[in-house]
């Protein structure tokens, strides 16, 4: 009943607001108008001039009919334009204004003027010659922008590697996502990728960096996304782009790590645009030290240990290719669609030396996992003479298969004796071996209406529909944890001027989700429950460019198959792996406040927060009972540990001591602290920080030159803590080919081959400790070219679905290359 009252209450917002903007129909003779596009640059630098004003005049009577501003990439768009002769006139402080005379015919309504150069005035011609690229890190109102593609030590990583760099984020080895201390919704240019739905870690090692635009932080999104992720969202914005004309690029890196590959193509003409790319990695095995000790002290006082000491030899490859249509049916309608394909494994041997309860044996063991994903979406969209006003329809498909085979063969070399005076017996070898099969399909279908009510308040609203079926086959009896979960949901989002300096973005979204399941054969378990998520945005502008901003939501984190799945991972027999289909949800609600401004030409942004979560799911080690000869071993699974509270803050600030000079760095700090009433838990407040700090120098000659570093503080769980780690790397890029094409070098961690990594956790009478050596240190060339001209086109709207929690721990929660 909850469902359906809540997606009639959504659908009479969309059909109502539909109602006031008609699909079509009717017999009246419709006018004839098209589009004009330019791009504006900078007639020295040939760099893009951002926020200059265009303005459309009919030359019969000089009579302004048209205008816009220009976007950070210096492109303008005018829509709505009746066929005529026009004047074109564009100026920006700094410059002379120019005017280019411009005509449409009924014929090609359409026009794309190309580029049209400002030149600066005298005053401003010194300062325009010693400009440099574009800002590696950008404040916008409501997110803070990444952007990769100017940071030439990505060369030759993967998307990990770009993650580790972006303010506020912070991740660790195995590429553990988080944001403040808490998880994230990850999305690919604006919308899920089921191979997040297996590990959001494994799923970002298959993009090569060389693909990456941008990365967005949305640190308080509004009521119109999904409400999943209580630290906020990422938005990864790739290289794929719609130009006139054909384009493209071609990225390759060759290193002591890992090798990469990366290849854009995209072509228009007239209406119809076609974009692909291809990508692939291949991780060379590398061998990581792993060390364990696990202990505990039964109830009659015996001490009952297990300690390894050995290696693990993983590789990895993985490979993702996209493609996508994109066509205007006139400059109100339009339809997109877009395939992503992936596919990705990993694993290898390894082997250890165990001593159980001082007995000896040698584990040899091998593990091969497997990641395949299938994307496909469809889009519409229909404006119109309004500006501003919009409806969109939505639909995707997603079909993902992951695998997971493991053998271990325990090799005993000595006599076992029992006890004093016992016979010694020689223990045969065991083997044990597993498998897992998981499948997941996803259908989601939404819609979206933006009305602007007047010039200065935007109302949103929209309705969406998720279906989840995943199932996960083990064991030899094959059993299968089947679990569906749907979810409807509709939102509504005003927008508005407080004041002339004030604005003011409130919102409320409800979402409704249904759960059933079937663990084994016999255990059926089934849950439904209703969410309102309330958010609220309060934005000052400030003299110079700056701001201030107050802003407020919650937000809701649902498990996903990683931590429900009931499949035992037994690839270590001494520390097994499960999920928890039990689970509930992690409900958090957010403050900030935050602060930005520009003092000659440095940036600052600065801000504060507040955040309390109901049910944190974390990782949790519990003993397991054995034998004398099984030690003492244990299982990691999941459990909603208790609530949390978290105070924190950011502070990020990029200057230029000479004009080809730039330094950047990031501060994050928050407090951890979990506890739980029922079970005496009381974690205490710890403190965590991420710190970043980046140095850049542009040489003559096309040449740059780049040093950066990380370090992360020890991260605590309720359990335990692993230490503090970091990284640093350096990379110099020559332009090459009249600028067509650039090579590089670059190195990561040059002075430390490996990673040392320790983690401890503790219970009230047991205790794991972990040595983990990863090897870290790589060395690498990489060639990049550029063909065709590009100019971009306004991004579409389609599916995002933000509502699951991912996986933080790596895959399989072990270390891999």
């Amino acid at each position: 009943m909850k469902k359906m009252i809540l997606l009639f209450f959504g659908l009479i917002l969309t059909i109502g607001a539909n109602a006031q903007f008609p699909m079509g129909g009717g017999t009246a003779k419709k006018m004839v108008t098209g589009r004009i596009t330019a791009l504006i640059l900078d007639s020295i630098s040939k760099k893009p001039i951002d926020y200059a004003t265009v303005s459309l005049i009919k030359n019969k009577d000089n009579k302004s009919i048209n205008g816009g501003v220009t976007d950070e990439r210096g492109k303008v768009s005018l829509s709505n334009i009746s066929p005529e002769e026009y004047k074109l006139s564009i100026g920006f402080m700094g410059y002379k204004t120019k005017v280019v005379v411009v005509k449409t015919t009924p014929g090609k309504p359409d026009l794309n003027i190309g580029t049209i150069y400002l030149s600066p005035t005298s005053s401003n011609l010194k300062e325009v010659e010693i400009s440099g690229q574009q800002a590696l890190v950008e404040n916008k109102v409501d997110k803070i922008v990444y952007n990769a593609e100017q940071d030439i030590t990505n060369a030759g990583g993967d998307a990990t590697d770009v993650m580790r760099k972006v303010p506020m984020l912070s991740v660790d080895v195995n590429g553990n996502l988080q944001m403040r201390g808490s998880s994230v919704r990850v999305l690919i240019n604006g919308k899920p990728s089921g191979t997040m739905a297996n590990s959001v870690a494994d799923a970002l090692k298959m993009i090569p960096a060389e693909q990456i635009k941008s990365v967005e932080v949305i640190t308080s999104p509004s009521a119109k996304y999904d409400a999943e992720g209580s630290g906020g969202i990422v938005n990864i914005i790739t290289k794929k782009k719609t130009a006139e004309g054909t384009s493209g690029s071609v990225n390759a890196s060759v290193g002591t790590r890992s090798n990469n590959g990366a290849f854009n193509l995209n072509a228009k003409t007239g209406r119809l645009s076609v974009t692909t790319s291809l990508g692939v990695n291949h991780a060379y095995p590398q061998n990581s030290l792993v060390k364990s000790f696990n202990s505990s002290v039964g109830s009659d006082g015996t001490l009952s240990t297990v300690s390894q000491d050995g290696y693990s030899k993983w590789s990895r490859i993985g490979y993702n290719g996209s493609a996508g249509l994109d066509y205007d049916f006139n400059n109100y309608h339009n339809i997109s669609t877009n395939l992503k394909i992936n596919r990705f494994s990993n694993g290898g041997p390894g082997r250890s030396n165990v001593l159980t309860n001082g007995f000896p044996s040698i584990n040899i063991r091998d593990m091969d996992m497997g990641f395949n994903n299938l994307d496909w979406n469809i889009d519409y969209r229909k404006t119109s003479k309004k500006e501003g006003e919009e409806f969109s329809i939505s639909a995707q498909l997603t079909a993902g298969r992951n695998t997971s085979d493991f053998m271990n063969k325990i090799v005993f070399e000595e006599l076992f004796i029992p006890g004093p005076g016992q016979p010694g017996v020689m223990l045969p070898d065991v083997i044990v071996n597993g498998s897992n099969t998981g499948k997941n399909n996803e259908y989601t279908l939404q819609s979206d209406y933006v009305y602007p009510i007047s010039k200065t308040t935007t109302f949103e609203t929209g309705v969406k529909g998720i279906f989840r079926n995943i199932i996960s086959a083990y064991g030899e009896s094959l059993q299968d944890f089947d679990y569906d979960q749907n979810v409807a949901s509709a939102y509504g989002v005003l927008g508005f001027k407080l004041t002339k300096k004030i604005t003011a973005k409130a919102g409320l979204r409800g979402e409704y989700t249904k759960i059933n399941g079937l663990s084994g054969h016999k255990d059926r378990f089934d849950n439904d429950y209703m969410n309102l998520f309330p958010s609220l945005i309060l934005s000052q502008a400030l003299k110079g460019g700056g701001s201030v901003k107050l802003s407020y939501n919650k937000r809701i984190q649902r498990p996903s198959l990683f931590y429900l799945n009931p499949f035992e991972n037994k690839s270590d027999p001494y520390n097994v792996m499960r999920g928890n289909p039990e689970l509930d949800p992690e409900l958090t609600h957010n403050i900030e406040m935050g602060y930005s401004t520009f003092i000659k030409g440095s940036m600052i942004n600065a801000s504060v927060f507040y955040r309390t979560t109901e049910n944190v799911i974390e990782s949790a080690i519990l003993p397991i009972d054995g034998t004398a000869t099984d030690g003492q071993r244990f299982l990691t699974t999941y459990l909603n540990v208790g609530r949390s509270q978290s105070y924190g803050m950011n502070l990020f600030g990029s200057y230029n001591p000479k004009p080809k000079w730039t330094l950047m760095a990031n501060f994050g700090l928050n407090t951890y602290e979990v506890n739980n009433s029922s079970s005496n838990l009381n974690t205490g407040t710890f403190l965590n920080y991420t710190v970043f700090g980046r140095s850049a120098y542009a040489l003559p000659g096309g040449w740059n030159t780049e040093i950066w570093g990380v370090v992360n503080s020890p991260k605590r769980t309720f359990q335990g803590k692993t230490d503090a780690m970091y990284f640093y790397g350096a990379a110099v890029k020559k332009e090459i080919m009249k600028k067509k094409a650039t090579i590089g070098l670059n190195v990561l961690n040059p002075f430390n081959r490996d990673l040392v990594i320790n983690t401890v956790n503790k219970g009230s009478n047991y205790q794991q400790s972990t040595n983990i050596h990863y090897p870290l240190r790589s060395f690498g060339i990489n060639f990049s070219y550029k063909f065709g001209k590009l100019k971009f086109t306004e991004p579409k709207k389609g599916v995002k679905n933000d509502d699951v929690k991912k996986e933080d721990q790596g895959g399989m929660g072990g270390v891999q290359n």
